[in-house]
């Protein structure tokens, strides 16, 4: 079963050892953190500012994965979504899709936005998939937006109205119960 469950403490070195993962990393736009001090100061701050939050994904109970939204404190009502599985043995299973599937339920009824929208850097064919399966709707192209490793990098903008979110969010739940991933 997929859940989300809110952070703590422990969960720190999960995030860092996932952060500084090849296959989680070479995704983000961001160099990974220079060391477990930088990390923790990362942590700390993420975790105090109200503007953003984040949640652990677990596949029956075990931690693998992040899920944030930031932009929360804003008056447009919308905030960026990001997502990462960093169990290298969690991939492909679906806890991506079942993670956006309750992410967006958290962000719609629980925080009351009108929309979420997120970058992906192109490529990223897993991320655009589970997001297009969610209901996320291209809605732009950014050339050479994300600057890594000497070399930039296109992003795709995605994003899903509250209202869409509402016509799909039975079907998609249905799948996912069905499939045994979350829990009716």
């Amino acid at each position: 079963m997929i859940e989300l469950r809110d952070l703590c403490d422990e969960d720190s070195a999960d995030l860092f050892r996932w952060r500084c993962a090849s296959e989680v990393d070479r995704w983000l736009y961001e160099m990974p953190p220079a060391d477990l001090a930088a990390h923790e100061r990362w942590f700390a701050q993420f975790r105090a500012d109200p503007d953003q939050t984040g949640w652990i994904i677990t596949i029956k109970g075990a931690p693998c994965g992040f899920l944030t939204l930031k932009g929360l404190t804003g008056s447009q009502r919308r905030a960026q979504y990001g997502w990462y599985i960093g169990e290298s043995e969690a991939r492909g299973r679906g806890a991506g899709r079942a993670a956006q599937a309750l992410g967006l339920d958290r962000a719609f009824s629980g925080f009351g936005l009108q929309k979420v929208w997120s970058e992906v850097v192109t490529g990223n064919e897993i991320a655009l998939k589970a997001q297009a399966a969610a209901g996320f709707r291209r809605e732009g192209y950014l050339r050479r937006h994300a600057y890594k490793n000497g070399m930039y990098q296109d992003v795709v903008l995605l994003a899903i109205l509250q209202e869409e979110w509402a016509a799909r969010r039975a079907t998609v739940h249905a799948n996912l119960i069905k499939s045994g991933l979350i829990s009716a």
